[in-house]
């Protein structure tokens, strides 16, 4: 997955950045900045969640055929340990299942000291791909 896929996604607005990605192990940083707080100023669980499920989609898209199938989170659940203030946290996830149709991913989030901030498991469903049912509508496109 190239840059030009992550503009104007999610991922680009939390400031996600892939530090390694391989079938095996995916790591990323995500900033804890007006971003990714929440009003009391501390990382907003939601936003560890969707740092969590990147990492698991995108451990999944690299282990699967992407010319006839795609990854899309299915399940995922995530306990929140400690809180962070600023400075970045860092998620590391690592498969536990790899089947024909899904894949769990086991994510482990930790600030900038190594203190764990969030643990999470994540079911990523494999999909087919078919690109006349699948195309992304343009924001100017209404149902």
């Amino acid at each position: 997955m190239g840059r030009k896929e992550l503009e104007n996604t999610m991922i680009e607005w939390l400031g996600i950045e892939m530090i390694t990605a391989t079938p095996d192990l995916i790591e990323a940083k995500m900033p804890v900045d007006h971003r990714t707080h929440q009003p009391a100023g501390l990382l907003h669980g939601g936003a560890s969640v969707a740092l969590a499920e990147t990492v698991a989609s995108l451990g999944t898209y690299l282990n699967i055929d992407r010319t006839t199938q795609t990854a899309v989170g299915l399940e995922i659940n995530a306990n929140h340990i400690r809180s962070a203030r600023e400075g970045y946290v860092f998620a590391s996830a690592t498969p536990i299942h790899r089947g024909r149709s899904t894949f769990v991913w086991e994510i482990r989030i930790v600030d900038e000291e190594k203190r764990l901030v969030c643990i999470s498991r994540c079911t990523v469903a494999v999909v087919p791909l078919n690109p006349e049912k699948h195309k992304l509508a343009s924001p100017s496109q209404k149902d």
